[in-house]
């Protein structure tokens, strides 16, 4: 039986997203509920730490590292970016005191949801490619007709493999914004 889409794509990210927003309300929640608000404002730094050490996979594809099985290190990307986003947006809370940490904050937002769609619709449009190779495959087509009757779909997996090159665009605007927080935070709380 072919899998759904909704099943295999649709709903998996529509959980992680509103499981980053059900945990995000309920941890800002109970910290406000058990008077525990100063826990939340230094919760950005470990998240703001495991978004960066998330990048190490970032670094391992492009061969900047070698160490480090790739598959592995995606999981590890994905799980540390998310929790890491968890943790800024419990920071970041339902308070609104500057407008450079939102700016920052949405950006992150923006990252997290474009890396989830990204993975996703490359998944499903890989899959789709292979189902076709392989359709034409049992109906007895040569390997030359095969790539012939799949080349369109192949160059549209093609783009959209370039979505990267507006996630990353994307990291760079959060990063340069949340560094622009951190800067301000250091200089306006006297801990420079």
């Amino acid at each position: 039986m072919k899998a759904s889409l909704w099943r295999e794509h649709v709903l998996p990210f529509t959980l992680l997203l509103g499981l980053l927003a059900a945990a995000t309300l309920t941890g800002d929640y109970v910290l406000h509920r058990f008077n525990l608000v100063w826990v939340g404002r230094y919760m950005g730094i470990p998240g703001t730490l495991l978004i960066i050490g998330s990048m190490y996979y970032s670094l391992r594809k492009r061969k900047l590292v070698t160490s480090g099985n790739p598959k592995t290190l995606l999981s590890m990307h994905e799980f540390s970016a998310w929790l890491g986003s968890l943790m800024v947006l419990i920071h970041a809370g339902i308070h609104f005191n500057a407008i450079l940490p939102w700016l920052a904050t949405v950006a992150m937002g923006v990252n997290v949801i474009s890396g989830m769609v990204g993975k996703m619709l490359l998944n499903r449009s890989r899959q789709h490619v292979q189902g076709q190779r392989e359709h034409f495959q049992l109906r007895g087509l040569s390997k030359p007709e095969v790539e012939q009757a799949v080349f369109w779909d192949a160059v549209a997996l093609g783009a959209m493999a370039q979505w990267r090159k507006v996630h990353i665009p994307i990291f760079v605007v959060f990063a340069v914004l949340a560094l622009g927080h951190i800067v301000s935070i250091f200089l306006f709380w006297g801990w420079v």
